[in-house]
Order: C-alpha cells, then structure tokens, then sequence
C-alpha cells in the first residue's frame, strides 16, 4: 500500500541513486545548489539513523524560501534551462526530509527520472546518452527493491533492473521509427538554453577569431557527392562584412533593399558543380556554411545580396542540408552606386600612414593595386600569430608599419582597408577555411579552429574577385592546415595539431561513430522518416498516415491495457485476506503499518513491541491469518475465531 512505512535499507537505495542522479548533473549545477542538495541527503540519513524527529513545516518553509531566493540571485532573476534545473534539485532533495511511506519515496523517484531526462537539454550526443544508463538501471533497482519483501542483493536487483530495460529496447525502437515526426519542435526551450553555443560571430574585431581557432569544437561536418576539391579551395562562406564601426566591421542590414549580386558561371568541363551536404552544428545565429560560391541552398534559407546564406530563424539545433557550390564564378559583374559607397566606406582622421601609403598608387590599376599590397605582405617581415600585440588608436597603421604580427583578421581587415583607402571596392568575408578528412566515412571535419577571414575585391569585368592575404605571409595556413602555420610558441588545441597520430585516429574513429548517430538517430526527422516507411512498406505514405495509425495503436493499446486492469481489480480478496486488511486499517490509528518486505508474523512482532498491551491480541491475529493464507484446505472454524478477533480489536479500547 502507498501509505505503507519503508526500512532503512531502502532509504540507503534511495540516498544512492540521487547522488548517482545529482553526479550526473554537476557541470550544469552552481556549486552552492550541489552543496546544499548533498546537505538534504546527509540529514535525511541522520534523522533516521540517530532516530532524530523529522523537520516540520515550521522549519522547512524558510528553507525553502532561502533556496529559491539563492536560485533566482544565482540567475539574476532568469528562470530558464539552467535555474529550473536547479530548482528541481533542490526540490526533489528537500522532498527527502518528509519521506517516509512509499507513496513519498516513489515522488522523488519520479523526480529523479524526470532529471535523467533532462540530461538531453544539454547535450544529445553517445557520452550523454551512456551516462544517462546507469542512474536508470539504479532507478529502477529502487522500484524493484522497494516491491519486494525480502531484502535482495545488489547483484540481484541490478541485474532485474538491467533486463527490465532491455525488454522496453524493442518497444523504444518501434516507438523511435514509427511515432510521428512532427516538424519543429512540440515547445520552446528557454533561451539560456543556447547561452554556451559557440562558433563564428556576425561581426570582426582583432581578436576574435584568434580567440575561436583555439576551440577544437566542430563547426561542422561535410560529406561530398564527388571528389573532394583541393585544400585552398574549401572557402566556407559565412558573414559578409561591409561596415566600419570603429575597430569592429559589421554585416550590413538585411533590409537595405539590395536583391542577390548576378552570378555567371561560365560552362566548361573544368568548372563542374560541387554537390554536398553539410551538417552543420548548432551556433545560435542565421549563417549557413557554404562552400564559395553557393547556388543551391535549403528551401527555407535565403541568400542576400553578396551571396551568404542565412536561414529563417537562427541555428539552435543539428540542422543538415544538401547544397550546390561552384569554384569559378563572375560574381557581381555590375557594382551599383549604393553598393560602391558601401564597399569604400572608411573614416576620416585614421590611420594616416595607410591612407598615405595607398595614395600612392592612385596611378595604378586595380590589379596592380591588389599586388601591391600582397608584395608588401609578402616582402616585409610579416609574422602569422596567434598571440598578436595590442593595437592602439589607429590599428591598421600600427599593424602595417609597426607590429606585422597578426592572425587573418589582422590580415583582411587591413588589405581591405588599404584597398578602399586605393579606391578599389572591398569588403571581409568571414568562414572556414579547409577541413579534416576522416578516411572512416570518407567526410571533412571543420573545426572551430578552422575559422577564418579574407577579403573580396571588385573589379571591372571580373565582379568579386576573392583575397586572402593570409596566404601571402603564411600559404601553409590555406595549403596544409593551421597547424602547419603557426609556431610552436602559439597554443592549439590537441585535435587542431598535428601530433599525438594514435589519439588523432582514435578521435576520427570515435568521430564516425559520431557521425552516424547524428545522421540516423539525432538527425531521424519527419522525411527520413516517411523516407524510410516508404521503402518498408512500398508505399506512398505522409505525415497524416502516420498519425491517425499511430492514434488507432494507442487507442488499442489503452483499451486492452484497461480490460486486462479492470479484471484484475475485480479479482475479490479472500475471506482472510478482507480481514486482515480491517485489521490493518485499525492500526493507522497506532501510526503502524507492514514494511513491503515484512510478513504478517514479522509486522506482528514489530506491533507487539510497539503495542506491548495488545502483544498477545496481535500475535494470535498474526498466527490464525497465516495459518489461513497457507493452509490447503479452507477451516471455517479458524476464520470464523479470525473475524472476532479482529473485530473486537481496537487501538483505542486499552
């Protein structure tokens, strides 16, 4: 029964499967909430251990009061992903100090459940799905022990657990294939939900993506119809950048009224089109990857006008999408007034060194204009860095004639800026560049190290002609990779270098395991799903097949499930056992109930101890209902002593 008093031995259970559960959750938890929620759990062993009362409502509302201002300080007032996971622990491990009868302890195992499952609001990869295993065959455990009289072993109980769970395997799978998918999510998720998604920003400032290349993170993953172009030409085309603001440069809005730049893709052999999907890794902003230079793009997203891809809505899950780029293009063959402004903006009163150096060509061509500067990178003693100085009041002048030490950014923003100063348009182009073969799945791996700037030039007849002036000081960046680029001194991250070979195959190896759960588990959406129930069956099924089938098996389901409850509900005590349980019924009054392990000789002592002047009344209750529970035969006699027995039985008549 629900109100039936536990033993100590399954308050230990209990106690160990929430520290299993709140282990589980310590990186997403403040320390003080991990702190306090261990604190609830060590007095809830004293109480019963030292026999100490149990806290009243008197002293545990102001706990409770304290916990939830500590939560809302803790998260300035912001009840999302993070403080309602707080909360919850908090909750459910001050639950523990007014637990005591079953119905109490299968709350909080409820609970406990419930923050297993929470788990997957941070993270949705294998490692979380294998952490999430052992706190549930420990849950389970305690719902096995808790059901049972007899006290079991460790061994027993987890293993019952592990065989439990195995048997729901089959049931799981169905439900994974055949219950609809339904496009877009059934609610919103809380926005600090998305607060520790990193990669690629919306603007560029020095420092910024020297910051990102030491995140070994993936940015995303690319898998190619045909073959793999060559290293210096994977340009993953993110944020165009044309505005200066200061030291930042900034996309321009998405509403100044220009339409997608003309593109002419000469047809020639030579000039094939790329096919590839890419899948690209949650970033919180609206940028799609796209090799340089994209023309076929997902049906939801848009290209603006100087060819960057953005979706409707900004990138909060694992999104894939197949697309179509081109490496020879005429990209913008025509430059209009407002885009030449835009592409020549620079401010007045700056770096006066640069804009006397770019004067100085005013009597070149373009082109020449353009090789100029690339001498200049590529004859001084221009340093490749990770670590670059601090630049002052007038950056690009400092850079250029002082300090010579930078990473791309350093190198875009200056060619650029030098470029607009000669008169020639230009503007940022801010991605990736290269990428990692796995040799496992035959795919690249773009990394948060691979991020990357170079800028695009126009030019009369030729349209956006790209730039990177990175590759005038250190061509081993665009040819081999970052790692053959910087010097030793400059600080990657393991997976961005070149050493350590057998945890690098490791790593690619884990990784196209990786991939494949991304691809068939994370990534089984409503078309893959139609997709592969067409093939299965033959057929040319949609969204509404799916549902009204999957509502006539549930429908069934909850029909044969109530027809097999209701008849056992409707399976009558016997004469004995409608006795014992008046019986029991009079003992509330004594605040005395069986543990579940506990017989009805082994209750009895335990109520005769408690109830020394009914011991005798108790005991002889205890031995004519066992006789009668497991006697072969009926002895009307013996049950009909029982009945006076019982009911001349009262708590309250001594």
């Amino acid at each position: 029964m629900m109100t039936q008093i536990l033993s100590v031995q399954h308050l230990k259970w209990l106690l160990l499967t929430l520290t299993v559960v709140l282990a589980t959750h310590s990186p997403n938890l403040p320390i003080w909430v991990i702190v306090a929620s261990a604190g609830f759990g060590v007095w809830r062993y004293l109480l019963d251990k030292k026999q100490w009362a149990m806290p009243k409502i008197g002293l545990l509302l102001p706990i409770n009061i304290l916990m939830c201002l500590g939560i809302v300080l803790t998260f300035k007032g912001s009840f999302g992903r993070d403080a309602s996971l707080a909360l919850l622990v908090v909750m459910a491990s001050l639950k523990l100090l007014e637990t005591k009868t079953l119905r109490d302890y299968m709350l909080v195992i409820i609970l406990a459940y419930f923050l297993v499952g929470n788990l997957f609001l941070f993270n949705q990869t294998i490692a979380t799905f294998a952490l999430s295993v052992p706190p549930l065959l420990l849950l389970t455990a305690t719902l096995i022990n808790m059901s049972l009289k007899n006290q079991q072993s460790l061994k027993f109980l987890m293993t019952l657990s592990g065989k439990l769970l195995l048997q729901a395997v089959p049931v799981m799978l169905i439900l994974f294939v055949l219950f609809p998918r339904i496009p877009g999510p059934l609610w919103g998720i809380p926005q600090d939900a998305y607060s520790g998604m990193t990669g690629l920003g919306d603007s560029l400032q020095f420092g910024n993506i020297s910051q990102l290349t030491k995140n070994s993170s993936i940015a995303f993953r690319v898998q190619f119809k045909g073959n793999i172009p060559s290293k210096n030409q994977l340009y993953w085309r993110g944020p165009v950048l044309w505005h200066q603001d200061g030291n930042q440069w900034l996309m321009p809005s998405r509403n100044i009224g220009l339409r997608a730049e003309s593109l002419s893709i000469p047809v020639t052999k030579e000039r094939a089109a790329i096919d590839y999907t890419i899948t690209l890794e949650p970033h919180n902003r609206l940028w799609l990857l796209m090799l340089d230079i994209p023309t076929q793009i997902p049906n939801t997203a848009q290209l603006t006008h100087d060819y960057s891809a953005m979706a409707a809505s900004p990138v909060r899950t694992r999104i894939r999408y197949n697309a179509t780029s081109f490496s020879s293009y005429i990209l913008g063959a025509e430059l209009n007034d407002r885009e030449k402004t835009m592409s020549l903006q620079i401010h007045d009163n700056e770096n006066p060194r640069t804009i006397a150096l770019a004067q100085s060509w005013q009597n070149m061509q373009p082109v020449d204009k353009v090789n100029s500067a690339l001498q200049r990178y590529r004859a001084q003693p221009f340093v490749y860095t990770l670590n670059p100085p601090i630049l002052g009041k007038d950056p690009v002048d400092e850079f250029l004639f002082n300090t010579k030490r930078g990473f791309c950014e350093h190198y875009a923003t200056s060619f650029v800026y030098l470029m607009r100063a000669a008169g020639v348009p230009a503007r940022i182009v801010t991605g990736y560049q290269g990428g990692e073969l796995n040799p496992n799945g035959n795919y690249l791996i773009v990394r948060q190290s691979d991020a990357h700037a170079w800028a695009e030039v126009w030019l009369e007849t030729r349209g956006w002609v790209r730039v990177d002036p990175t590759a005038a000081v250190s061509p081993e960046r665009i040819e081999q990779g970052i790692a053959e680029a910087i010097s030793e001194t400059d600080l990657l991250p393991m997976m961005a270098r070149g050493d350590y070979p057998l945890l690098r195959k490791a790593f690619l190896n884990w990784d196209s395991v990786n991939n494949g759960w991304n691809q068939w588990v994370l990534g089984y959406d409503d078309k893959k799903q139609l997709e592969f129930l067409n093939k299965l069956s033959g057929k040319n099924l949609s969204l509404m097949d799916l549902v009204l089938g999957m509502t006539v098996a549930t429908v069934t389901v909850i029909a044969i499930t109530f027809l097999i409850l209701n008849k056992t509900s409707r399976r009558k005590l016997s004469p004995a056992q409608q006795l014992y349980a008046l019986y029991l019924n009079k003992l509330k009054h004594a605040n005395l109930q069986p543990h579940c392990h506990e017989g009805a000789l082994d209750f009895g002592q335990r109520a005769a101890q408690t109830l020394p002047n009914f011991a005798e009344d108790i005991m002889q209750i205890a031995q004519n209902y066992n006789v009668l529970q497991y006697s072969n035969a009926p002895n009307p006699i013996l049950l009909q002593a029982l009945a006076q027995q019982v009911k001349a039985f009262s708590v309250a008549t001594r």
